[in-house]
C-alpha cells in the first residue's frame, strides 16, 4: 500500500524527471517535446503539498484515504 508522503515524493521526483528529460539535448526531440506537454499542466511541488495540508485539514469523512501528503518524507 502506498502511503500519501510516498505519493507525494513521487509526484514531485517524477517532475523534476520530466523537466530533465525536456532539456536533454542528447535524447530525440520527440521525447523532450513529449516530455514538455506533460509538464504543462503537471502540478508544481508547492501545489502538491499544499493538495496535502488541504487533506490533512479537512474534517473527516470528506476522503476515506488522503491523496497525498504535506510532507516528502516520514
Amino acid at each position: 500500500m502506498t502511503l500519501p508522503y510516498e505519493r507525494t515524493r513521487s509526484v514531485v521526483l517524477t517532475k523534476d524527471f520530466l523537466t530533465r528529460l525536456s532539456q536533454d539535448t542528447a535524447l530525440p526531440e520527440s521525447i523532450r517535446d513529449e516530455a514538455r506537454q506533460l509538464l504543462r499542466h503537471y502540478p508544481s511541488k508547492h501545489e502538491v503539498l499544499q493538495a496535502g495540508r488541504n487533506e490533512e485539514q479537512s474534517p473527516g469523512g470528506v476522503l476515506s484515504q488522503a491523496v497525498f501528503s504535506s510532507k516528502m518524507e516520514r
